[in-house]
């Protein structure tokens, strides 16, 4: 059974299509690339599946439930986590404290006890505590946890976006260019850590890329959209050698004349 499964997505802005008639499913367990040129409707189709736009037309189920009409936060809720294209971390909070921040609704207590410091509210704090330090470990970023945000190169804030959506306990990640801006180094960790998070947790993750490396390597099945249209999907090898996708990146002979 998919864990997620879209049919027949369509969303216009001002009469322009961004998406048309889109259809695919994703499996518990299974990494999924999505791909394709600028302006193809990558970054929409995810805002769509998590809330942040509504489609004019089509279903959008996770685990059976209907999230055409839910909001962020329910979606959120259900374990659909997600980092964005443009960072949006608490720039001025430190790495601990963006993650931390994550699984304040899996460990939150409510006002008296926080404010009287009851034992409960302690051990909450502590648990917390030890689990953003889980994460940060599995996302390498140990050695920067009590840094501020925005004094971290581009590439780690994306790591740190990372971890915070982790933090989530995500059945579902969306993940919107992970690996912008990182050197090629940075890019394999963050993908060892994709493929660790599959491994251990069961994590199944829909992935927007350019690196095409990161995209080969790490996915199970590549979804390529062009002009808001599906026009290929299936294994990377399969995804590779497919006439429509040579066309969509490098145009036709008729094109280049």
């Amino acid at each position: 059974m998919a864990l997620l499964e879209i049919s027949r997505l369509s969303l216009a802005f001002s009469g322009l299509r961004a998406l048309s008639d889109i259809s695919f499913d994703i499996a518990e367990r299974e990494i999924v690339g999505l791909i394709g040129p600028n302006g193809a409707g990558k970054s929409t189709l995810i805002n769509c599946i998590s809330g942040l736009y509504r489609p004019d037309a089509g279903q959008i189920y996770f685990a059976a439930r209907d999230l055409s009409r839910c909001t962020p936060h329910a979606i959120a809720a259900m374990g659909v986590r997600r980092t964005f294209q443009n960072l949006q971390l608490f720039q001025e909070a430190t790495v601990r404290e963006n993650v931390t921040l994550g699984l304040a609704y899996r460990y939150q207590s409510n006002v008296w006890s926080e404010l009287f410091d009851v034992p409960s509210a302690r051990r909450k704090r502590t648990a917390a505590s030890d689990e953003a330090t889980r994460i940060l470990a599995d996302c390498g970023l140990s050695d920067v946890s009590e840094a501020i945000a925005a004094k971290l190169p581009y590439g780690t804030q994306k790591s740190v976006e990372l971890a915070r959506a982790l933090a989530g306990y995500p059945q579902l990640l969306l993940l919107d260019e992970p690996t912008a801006g990182m050197n090629p180094q940075e890019s394999r960790r963050v993908a060892e850590t994709v493929r660790g998070l599959r491994d251990r947790e069961g994590i199944s993750v829909l992935l927007i890329e350019h690196d095409m490396r990161v995209i080969m390597s790490l996915c199970d099945r590549i979804i390529v959209l062009d002009h808001g249209e599906k026009i290929a999907e299936g294994s990377p090898a399969e995804v590779k050698r497919a006439p429509a996708v040579m066309r969509a990146y490098l145009g036709d002979e008729r094109d280049h004349a």
